[in-house]
């Protein structure tokens, strides 16, 4: 471990470490079987990411995020996309109040710690685009005057599959704003059982209970940002992302975005292991949550049956992990 390593307090992240386990398994509780998923999306709330569930209907993406906010004592929103959704609808606007004689904002529902974007790429892309300017800025801009959001902010859309009827492609430009996108899949046996059997008990997500308070995940999330990141894992994550614009099957490589995204997300796992540093394990272990949706295949590849999960670990096989002092 290096000089600047040793300067990183440990005491603060074992306290990070103790808290995400303590959300972890509260929200496990509920959400059985998927204990990686549930990692996963807690990492986008620390590192203040988004995160894009893509799966069919049913397997519990929506819970999930009901499981965060109640477990955070958040605020939660939560928005049905439908062809008819109007922009306004989910950022806000303004009203006439007749006896002020004055435009009143009415916030839309974005305003929460916990925004659910339920099947997202059902609505227009005119309305899916009203959530780009919120989800880089954390702010609605109505009327040439801005109204912040609250903090914590995460969006956690989900989208059924692209060949489903009644669905669009979400714009390039905001699948670069989601920080992951992931799939919850099916359960075991065993959970699926255990997942019948409280809900036949009358137990539902709504009896999970907040073990963090919002004003401490601001906390984590300054925690996590303390999480020192040597410049040889800077370069490698840098070369990883930089080689997805060469790959000739891609109409479209990783955005510096991208980089960052994976930046933020590879402190937050170090953190979560009681780590005050990102080991370049660290970022194997998300480079396929954070890239994979940012990685655009040609109509050539796409027909070809190639996918982009597959294009990355080819990639990833023939770029040198770099020594550091953690993993020499």
């Amino acid at each position: 471990m290096t000089s600047v390593e040793k300067t990183w307090g440990t005491d603060r992240t074992s306290w990070f470490a103790t808290n995400f386990s303590a959300l972890t398994n509260n929200i496990g509780l509920f959400i059985q079987g998927k204990h990686d998923v549930v990692r996963q999306a807690l990492t986008c709330l620390f590192a203040e990411g988004h995160l894009l569930i893509e799966d069919v209907p049913g397997v519990g993406k929506t819970s999930l995020a009901k499981a965060i906010a109640l477990s955070i004592d958040g605020t939660l929103q939560r928005i049905q996309f439908t062809p008819d959704l109007l922009p306004s609808d989910v950022t806000g606007v303004q009203i006439y109040n007749t006896s002020t004689h004055t435009f009143e904002f009415h916030p839309g529902a974005v305003f929460a710690n916990v925004v659910v974007a339920d099947e997202i790429n059902r609505a227009s892309p005119k309305t899916q685009s009203a959530l780009l300017e919120v989800m880089e800025e954390y702010q609605v801009t109505v009327d040439a005057k801005a109204y912040p959001v609250p903090r914590p902010f995460i969006v956690i859309a989900t989208q059924n599959p692209i060949e489903h009827d009644g669905t669009y492609r979400l714009p390039e430009a905001q699948l670069d704003r989601f920080m992951m996108r992931i799939s919850m899949g099916y359960t075991s046996r065993e959970a699926e059982i255990d997942v019948i059997m409280n809900r036949a008990r009358g137990h539902t997500v709504d009896d999970i209970q907040a073990v963090i308070s919002a004003e401490q995940v601001g906390t984590m999330i300054q925690v996590a940002r303390e999480t020192y990141v040597s410049p040889q894992v800077s370069g490698y994550i840098v070369d990883v992302v930089s080689s997805t614009r060469s790959i000739e099957q891609l109409r479209l490589g990783v955005s510096p975005r991208g980089a960052l995204s994976l930046v933020l997300a590879s402190q937050v796992r170090a953190a979560s292991e009681g780590r005050s540093f990102v080991t370049p394990d660290d970022v194997k272990s998300l480079v396929h949550p954070v890239l994979n949706h940012r990685m655009l295949l040609s109509p050539e590849t796409e027909m070809q049956g190639i996918t982009a999960s597959g294009l990355l670990t080819s990639l990833m096989e023939g770029i040198d992990v770099p020594l550091t002092a953690a993993n020499a």
